[in-house]
């Protein structure tokens, strides 16, 4: 979880990497947001997947 929650703070920024993943809601993750997922015992390498192919994050970020 340190790890997926770095990489959303590099790709996002530290403020706005809580607020995406509050507030965005994403049909690839069943219709919840990052936390929902989450919290519903989805991978965070599975999330972040689904977070990188969404928001279109460089490979080298991935």
């Amino acid at each position: 979880m340190t790890v997926f929650w770095q990489r959303m703070a590099e790709h996002f920024g530290p403020g706005y990497a809580d607020t995406f993943a509050r507030d965005h809601v994403m049909s690839e993750l069943g219709g919840r947001t990052v936390n929902e997922a989450l919290n519903a015992g989805w991978d965070a390498k599975d999330v972040w997947q689904v977070v990188c192919s969404v928001m279109d994050v460089p490979r080298e970020k991935r």
